[in-house]
C-alpha cells in the first residue's frame, strides 16, 4: 500500500509539473502570434509590416510570427481559441471579438494627426454620375467584410438613417477588403462602396485607384480607431513590455505602414459608441 501510495504521489507532481509548464508556455510563451486585420490583401500586409515584426521581437526579445486570417470572422475565432497572443482589430470586429472572448484587453489605438478617431467614406464611380450616397438606390453598393466597421457598419447603418435598405432600395456585395471594395468601384462593377478614409488614402497615394474614377462622396463622423488587444492571460511583465514598445514606437516607416503616426492608450468602453450601431446586425 505505502508503494502505491508513492507511485500515486509521484503522478500527481508530474501531472503538476506538466500543468504548470504548460501555464508558462501560454502566459510567457517563446513565440507571439500576432495578427493584422485581414482588409487588404495578405501577402501585402505581411510584406509592409516586417518593420514591425522585427521591432517587437527587438524589443520583447521574443520570435513574432504575424499572421493574416483569410476574414475576420475566422481571426476572432483563432483569438477565441488561444490560437493568437495579439490581434489587430477593427473597432466592430474587436467588439464581436470582446463579447466572445472577455478577457481579451485592448491596450493601444492607432493614432493619425493626434487622434485616436478615424472615419468611414463613401466612395463612387465617376463615370457613372455617382455625387452622393443616396445615388445608390437601385445600384450597386460594395461592402469589405460584414464584420468591418468602416466599410459595412458605419455606411450601412448611414444609409438606413436616409431610409434606404439593403435588398430593398440597393443591391448588397460583401468583396472582403478594402481595397476589393475600391477596384469594384473604379471599374464599375459596383456604383458606391463603402471603406476606411485612411486605406482610400492610402491606394490612392500608391496609384492603385484613379481619383479621377473613384470619387469621396461623404465623409462619416469620428469613430474610435483600430485597437490592439492582447489576451488577458499573460503574464503581466509581458503585457507591460508589450505595452511599451507600442507606446514608445516611433519609427516613422514602420508607422507608416499601419497608417498611423502613433499609438495612444485604448479602453474597451471607448468602443460603446460602435457597441450601439452594432444593432443593425442583429
Amino acid at each position: 500500500m505505502k508503494h502505491l501510495h508513492y507511485v500515486a504521489a509521484a503522478l500527481v507532481a508530474a501531472f503538476t509539473l506538466v500543468q504548470t509548464a504548460q501555464a508558462d508556455e501560454k502566459s510567457n510563451p517563446e513565440i507571439l502570434r500576432v495578427a493584422l486585420l485581414p482588409d487588404e490583401n495578405a501577402s501585402t500586409i505581411i510584406k509592409a509590416n516586417d518593420g514591425l515584426k522585427k521591432y517587437l521581437e527587438s524589443k520583447l526579445g521574443k520570435k513574432v510570427e504575424l499572421v493574416v486570417t483569410t476574414d475576420y470572422s475566422s481571426m476572432i475565432e483563432a483569438m477565441r481559441r488561444g490560437r493568437l497572443e495579439l490581434g489587430y482589430f477593427g473597432p466592430l470586429s474587436y467588439v464581436l471579438a470582446k463579447d466572445k472572448s472577455p478577457e481579451l484587453v485592448p491596450f493601444a489605438a492607432q493614432m493619425k494627426n493626434g487622434s485616436a478617431t478615424y472615419h468611414s467614406i463613401f466612395i463612387g464611380n465617376a463615370e457613372a454620375g455617382m455625387k452622393k450616397p443616396e445615388d445608390v438606390k437601385g445600384k450597386t453598393m460594395a461592402y469589405g467584410d460584414q464584420a468591418s466597421t468602416s466599410s459595412h457598419l458605419i455606411p450601412k447603418s448611414l444609409l438606413l438613417d436616409r431610409k434606404l435598405e439593403a435588398g430593398k432600395d440597393y443591391e448588397e456585395q460583401f468583396l472582403g477588403s478594402h481595397d476589393a471594395v475600391a477596384l469594384a468601384v473604379q471599374n464599375g462593377n459596383a456604383q458606391v462602396g463603402g471603406m476606411s478614409q485612411p486605406i482610400y488614402e492610402a491606394l490612392v497615394k500608391k496609384g492603385t485607384i484613379d481619383p479621377k474614377k473613384v470619387v469621396v462622396l461623404e465623409v462619416s463622423p469620428a469613430y474610435p480607431n483600430y485597437p490592439w488587444t492582447m489576451q488577458g492571460y499573460l503574464d503581466p511583465e509581458l503585457q507591460e513590455k508589450i505595452r511599451n514598445a507600442f507606446y514608445s514606437l516611433k519609427d516613422e516607416d514602420i508607422l507608416g505602414k499601419l497608417k498611423a503616426d502613433g499609438f495612444a492608450e485604448a479602453k474597451d468602453e471607448d468602443y460603446d459608441k460602435v457597441r450601439k450601431l452594432t444593432a443593425i446586425l442583429d
